[in-house]
């Protein structure tokens, strides 16, 4: 069995950067025993563009 955590970051309005480094999160959660499963940017502002992006983690579930 796993549990999962969803880690959003937000991309910015001028620009379209991101507010946080991917990098920096997913070797964060990896040190803490999280494993990346994937990264999802829904189309949700203009155009069709992310407004966001959500990074996805998993790890077994501690007995």
């Amino acid at each position: 069995m796993f549990e999962y955590k969803f880690e959003k970051v937000e991309i910015g309005k001028w620009g379209g950067k991101p507010k946080a480094e991917y990098q920096e999160i997913i070797e964060q959660h990896a040190k803490d025993g999280w494993r990346l499963v994937q990264i999802f940017a829904p189309g949700t502002a203009a155009y069709g563009l992310a407004a966001y992006y959500e990074i996805i983690f998993e790890r077994p579930v501690s007995s």
